[in-house]
């Protein structure tokens, strides 16, 4: 549906939605086939600590079981089915995608001598390459095709391949690119290249994991450091993938075999990482330092050690601790002895502290950045200064701050007020760029010149026909949750849209890890306001939108508060007409299952519709897969009683209640996808299918090329889920176009 231009339009589409508001059950459900046989149901009951709980699809847990196999396929060709004999699919999938070949797709980092390192998605390509662009108007050379890649593992045909990491030597004579087939994160592969001929040295890794694949080159130029999973044999429990991550030296011209660890699980005495740690080695441009980091994958805070890069790999291993995870920090850059540390310790929003490689302690370091009202969310060394990035009621401010003693902190004058998605600097060079977007403009990369300070577009994103559209605006608000916290909430709307109830309204929410959510916009996201659609973010504790303190009031056994934040945005949006509860639709990705999906368990009568995409939603299973160890600071663990509580009480899964009549589910996943393992969605699709009773489609898409959410997903694959997404909601609020004639 248009934007509609005439009264007479309107009457006819509010007509349409009171026959739909009717009969919604024969209205939307007169065009679905047949569907496929039903789970069996074969119950197993576990009892934590007194508490007897019924799982009635554990045998989904066998993926790989033929007759798994066989019903996901069928759920899949099904919602395949449903979903594309939709009236209004195809239009809306042609425009989304005339939508997304309007602009080409640009991330840049700055290098010296007037260099960039390029990667690049131009209209047509289905996936970015990788470039190096003399000056700012220069032509680009390629680097690296990773459709012309050939991976080397037997097991391949799981997708497109997608670059993700990238370390340029620093020298600039060689690059180390990491190739993902298909969304899988933990079998990636890393190609080295020569930059001066565009061809492969013939040194190839292979069983790198994402976390920390990036590689980072020593001084010498032919060595650098990476982080590598360990080799399991057939039939080792799924949760073993994950665990004893190392890091290596790798020497060109050497077989990896022959790559020795370097930092990670029992490789330097006296530093203990337990095994579902992630160890990884950062080197930067110009320093001495190697810089050894300890997380555990979700955590905001890690552990940091230092040596001297001369001593990687060395028998006797000369690491010195910098800061435990106690000390709250998240991260630490170099610049020659001095290290600027990230921190929460005793400030909740964070602030920046220095102190001495040569002589590290937290005790004494010296606060460079103190803590404020604004979130301070990144740092990064330059050649003339420190750049700090905070956020500022979800609006990003810059600061640069001098190095050397008593630094006086000056804000950057930023072109617009939007967020920084991204940050880079170059130790070897001076200043800083910037990509900036908000929620009503498109993403462009700036860069800020300390000696005219200036911040300028450097053009290295090309503009497109729909960067600056006039028909759309947005809306910050604050809406009082239930205990009367106040959460903030963004809507995005068409300009001059009516609050008369009557606007199809998808309202998204994550709330984990403390990671925030800032403004952002594509062009893609167009096609849904054409619509007539509004858009709204709530952004849920949970999240780090005000800092560690808002991320702990969202997690673990406090996390149900972000589900009730999620629902009271709801009411709010429908306290004030932006819409009704017949075109309300909730979506949560990820961690964000937890969210939609208690959302929907705990209010099904709020929403219309809900995208679960590749959602956690069996929480108190969770932890016995590759993924769940690594988790279990962010949400529990099943061994203690405090722990269960708090996974039973985010279990979506376990909160499904037959006899009830639940919102139309779209929930989606991907078969390569690591993190959230298939059969979460699938034990979901299951449950949800026996249990409701409102006649609404419950519909599992399975994308059998595709990994976790659309990491490392194409071109290709991105537009036609969306069209899969919207044209669902569409159909399912009732909208004219989208239902069977």
């Amino acid at each position: 549906m248009r934007r509609l231009g005439s009264r007479l339009a309107f009457v006819i589409f509010a007509f349409a939605f009171a026959a739909w508001r009717i009969e919604p059950a024969t209205a939307q459900n007169a065009m679905l086939p047949p569907k496929p046989p039903a789970a069996p149901v074969r119950p197993v009951t576990n009892d934590y600590f007194g508490v007897k709980v019924v799982d009635p699809y554990r045998y989904m847990e066998n993926i790989k079981a033929p007759e798994v196999q066989k019903w996901i396929k069928a759920q899949a060709d099904y919602t395949r089915a449903v979903l594309s004999a939709i009236p209004g699919r195809a239009r809306l999938l042609a425009h989304i995608r005339r939508l997304d070949q309007s602009a080409t797709r640009v991330w840049a980092r700055r290098l010296p001598g007037g260099l960039y390192l390029i990667g690049k998605e131009l209209p047509g390509d289905n996936t970015p390459k990788l470039y190096l662009r003399q000056g700012l108007q220069g032509r680009d050379k390629l680097l690296a095709d990773p459709a012309k890649i050939t991976l080397t593992a037997a097991d391949r045909g799981k997708g497109k391949n997608v670059i993700e990491g990238v370390g340029l030597s620093n020298n600039l004579k060689y690059v180390a690119v990491g190739i993902e087939p298909g969304g899988d994160e933990l079998d990636g592969e890393l190609h080295v290249v020569d930059v001066a001929t565009g061809r492969a040295t013939g040194d190839v890794i292979t069983h790198v994991g994402a976390e920390a694949w990036e590689p980072h080159w020593l001084p010498d130029n032919r060595s650098f450091v990476y982080g590598r999973l360990q080799k399991l044999p057939p039939g080792a429990p799924a949760a073993e993938v994950r665990q004893k991550f190392r890091s290596y030296l790798h020497v060109l011209g050497t077989g990896p075999a022959k790559d020795k660890a370097v930092f990670g699980y029992d490789v330097a005495p006296g530093i203990h990482v337990k095994p579902s740690q992630i160890a990884s080695v950062r080197t930067q441009p110009g320093s001495r330092w190697a810089l050894g980091v300890i997380t555990g994958s979700v955590t905001p805070n890690g552990a940091f050690y230092i040596e001297p890069i001369t001593e990687l790999g060395k028998t006797n291993s000369t690491w010195r601790k910098v800061a435990g995870f106690r000390d709250g920090v998240s991260d630490i850059v170099m610049h020659g002895d001095d290290l600027y540390a990230l921190t929460y310790k005793n400030a909740p929003r964070y602030k920046v502290v220095r102190t001495d490689a040569r002589h590290p302690s937290l005790a004494t370091a010296e606060t460079v950045v103190p803590p404020s009202q604004a979130v301070v969310i990144g740092i990064g060394a330059a050649e003339d200064a420190l750049y700090v990035q905070l956020m500022d009621g979800g609006i990003s401010r810059l600061l640069r701050v001098p190095y050397g003693p008593n630094p006086k902190a000056a804000l950057v004058a930023l072109p617009f007020d939007g967020s920084i998605t991204a940050m880079e600097t170059d130790p070897r060079v001076p200043g800083v760029l910037l990509d900036m977007t908000s929620w009503t403009q498109a993403r462009k990369i700036y860069a800020y010149n300390p000696r005219t300070n200036q911040v300028t577009n450097t053009q290295l994103q090309p503009a497109g026909p729909y960067d600056h559209p006039t028909n759309i605006e947005s809306a910050e608000v604050k809406v009082r949750s239930y205990d009367g916290a106040l959460v903030p909430l963004s809507i995005v709307f068409p300009k001059g849209m009516k609050r008369d109830g009557m606007n199809p309204t998808l309202l998204y929410g994550y709330g984990a890890y403390g990671i925030p959510i800032p403004p952002y916009f594509s062009p893609v996201q167009l096609a849904w306001y054409d619509e007539g659609g509004v858009f709204a973010v709530c952004h849920v504790r949970g999240g780090g939108e005000y800092g560690e303190a808002w991320h702990l009031a969202g997690k673990g056994p406090t996390k149900p508060n972000t589900w009730r934040d999620f629902i009271a945005c709801a009411q709010y949006l429908l306290r004030h007409k932006y819409t009704s509860s017949a075109r309300l639709a909730g979506e949560g990705v990820s961690a964000g299952g937890i969210l939609i999906g208690r959302a929907i368990t705990s209010r099904p009568d709020l929403f219309a519709a809900a995208i679960d995409k590749v959602g956690l939603s069996d929480t108190l299973r969770f932890e016995r897969t590759q993924n769940g160890e690594t988790n279990i600071p962010e949400f529990g663990s099943v061994k203690t009683e405090a722990g269960f509580k708090a996974l039973y009480a985010m279990s979506a899964y376990a909160h499904v209640r037959p006899g009830t009549a639940y919102p139309a589910v779209l929930l989606e996943t991907g078969m390569n996808d690591p993190r959230v393992d298939p059969w979460q969605m699938a034990k979901m699709a299951a449950r949800l299918e026996a249990a409701t009773t409102s006649g609404k489609p419950v519909l599992l898409r399975v994308d059998y090329a595709g990994g976790h959410g659309g990491l490392g997903a194409t071109r290709e694959q991105d537009d036609e889920q969306h069209a899969d997404q919207w044209s669902f909601l569409l159909w399912q609020f009732g909208v004219p176009g989208f239902q069977p004639q």
